[in-house]
């Protein structure tokens, strides 16, 4: 009797892990369906824009390099704030980056959360789905990361260093001379993956 009770026990554990793994690949995948819409809408609002052309004089500076206080400014999406795309070309990667974080706007897509790429400080954060920043981690230093921000300037940076960082460890999170920051929690969630970007 008591093998029997142990039996069923072990099934439901297993029967629980199975429902648990199918809920996180499906909200994964949902979440991989969404930013990949929120991308093709910013890409057709992109299209819209001005060409770029090389500053050849002042006029043709970028106002954000006259002026790197100023806000990044932001498109809406599918009624969401975006400030640009996030491209990884070794992950095959290009997600929408949300203006401001909250958890319920990290199950659509990578969110700022902190600091401005104008400013050389931007910190973005991402769910660990596969579809999102699930692969940062295997990311090498040299590998390339791409922002475009909202009025089509981009930004090309390099991955220096990636750390561990406790999951509550804020100060450590915002500390460091890094350009860009990406992060996400590691398996288990009780840390955080950092990937620090130094500007080519």
């Amino acid at each position: 009797m008591k093998s029997k009770i142990l039996m069923g026990g072990g099934l439901l554990l297993v029967a629980a892990a199975l429902l648990l793994t199918i809920y996180n690949i499906r909200e994964s995948d949902q979440a991989g369906k969404a930013a990949e819409e929120m991308v093709v809408q910013m890409e057709s609002l992109e299209a819209g824009l001005p060409e770029r052309l090389e500053p050849e004089s002042e006029e043709l500076v970028p106002e954000y390099k006259k002026h790197p206080e100023m806000e990044m400014p932001v498109v809406e999406v599918n009624g969401q704030e975006c400030i640009g795309t996030i491209e990884i070309p070794l992950l095959d990667l290009k997600l929408p980056v949300i203006s401001e974080w909250s958890y319920a706007k990290l199950k659509k897509a990578p969110c700022r959360y902190s600091g401005s790429a104008y400013q050389n400080n931007l910190i973005i954060a991402g769910h660990n789905y596969r579809t999102h920043f699930s692969g940062i981690k295997c990311l090498d230093p040299g590998d390339e990361v791409i922002l475009t921000d909202a009025d089509g300037n981009v930004f090309s940076y390099e991955v220096d260093t990636i750390e561990t960082v406790g999951g509550t460890d804020i100060e450590k999170m915002e500390s460091g001379d890094w350009d860009l920051t990406l992060f996400t929690c590691t398996t288990g969630g009780k840390a955080r993956a950092a990937v620090r970007c130094k500007e080519k």
